[in-house]
């Protein structure tokens, strides 16, 4: 009798690969997966879509255990990729044994200023994880995100001095040393690191002041970022905009600024890769969101067609942050522009 064909079914065959391939880019399967599950692929276009993306890439499986990670010293070798199958093996079992709530509440806090490791790919698999209710999505994730950990400047050492989220991201072309910094790779997560580092970019994590609208303000201004340049690295703060929605109500209330601040530290930290934006005035925004764009069915239709894992992610986030937050038609310009339906 042959087994049904449903995303269970190849969300099972994508978890026995590796969180990355060569060289160290992240392996996007299992998010894309539930992605195309959402937006209505059926479950052999999901199929034909991992095996593509698998042959593409040529996705490595995960390489074989170390040593056991135990609750008593989880911490000691965060950030070693030879490490990958320990810590996705301990994630996985304690989200299945806690649950997924309580296993993001205890293990996530510890984890936050990682947040960068693999470029904010775990974060995406978390968020995916907790979208599809799959505790061991979500083991597999934070897994992901122990084994890629990469710490920035911690917060806590500097004043505030901003409202504004696009302030903290327009200062960094003030850093010293911003616009001739070295790194070994083009790798985003690469690049992320490089800025890091410079002594200059610390005060960073704590420029921004937190109000009731602030998390609003930054999916604004990630959405105006994408929309004007359609920059690689700034199609990341949509979507991660996204996921940091989906795993925040996971996160104890005292918690969830550290995080965010973390996060915004990372697109802070990718200003030079997107080219130093100089954002549009307000009426720019507004005649760009009136620019006659398809509907989103045939939006979808067209990321379902494509084989590029990042116009997947773009177009169900953005479809799923427009409805989050009023139905703000720029997300849907965006993603049109993205796929090129519209110039």
């Amino acid at each position: 009798m042959t087994t049904p064909l449903t995303l269970d079914a190849v969300l099972a065959k994508a978890q026995t690969r590796s969180v990355e391939f060569p060289y160290l880019l992240a392996n996007h399967v299992p998010m894309v997966l539930i992605a195309l599950d959402r937006l209505g692929a059926s479950p052999e276009r999901l199929d034909e879509w991992y095996e593509a993306y698998r042959d593409a890439h040529a996705l490595p499986p995960v390489a074989e255990p170390v040593a056991p990670v135990n609750p008593a010293d989880w911490q000691e070798a965060l950030g070693e990729r030879a490490r990958e199958a320990d810590y996705r093996g301990f994630f996985v079992g304690e989200a299945q044994r806690l649950g997924i709530d309580r296993a993001i509440r205890t293990y996530l806090p510890a984890m936050t200023q990682g947040i960068a490791g693999s470029a904010t790919h775990p974060l995406m698999r978390l968020a995916y994880g907790v979208l599809k209710n799959d505790a061991r999505e979500v083991g597999h994730a934070l897994g992901y995100w122990a084994a890629t950990y990469l710490p920035l400047p911690g917060p806590g050492r500097f004043d505030a001095d901003t409202d504004d989220p696009a302030e903290v991201l327009a200062g960094i072309a003030e850093i010293e040393g911003i616009r001739d910094y070295e790194t070994e790779t083009d790798l985003l997560w690469h690049n992320i690191r490089a800025v890091g580092a410079l002594p200059g970019f610390a005060p960073v994590i704590d420029r921004l002041r937190f109000h009731d609208n602030t998390v609003r303000r930054m999916t604004e201004v990630s959405l105006v970022a994408f929309a004007f340049t359609l920059d690689f690295s700034a199609l990341h703060a949509v979507t991660g905009m996204h996921w940091m929605r989906l795993v925040t109500p996971h996160v104890d209330e005292d918690k969830v600024e550290p995080l965010y601040r973390a996060f915004w530290q990372v697109i802070a930290a990718l200003v030079p890769k997107i080219g130093f934006p100089v954002f549009p005035t307000a009426d720019e925004v507004q005649d760009m969101r009136e620019r006659a764009a398809p509907d989103w069915p045939e939006i979808k239709a067209a990321a379902i067609a494509s084989y590029d894992e990042h116009d997947v992610s773009l177009i169900f986030s953005a479809s799923e942050e427009q409805k989050a937050w009023g139905g703000d038609r720029l997300y849907r310009v965006a993603a049109a522009r993205r796929l090129r339906l519209i110039d």
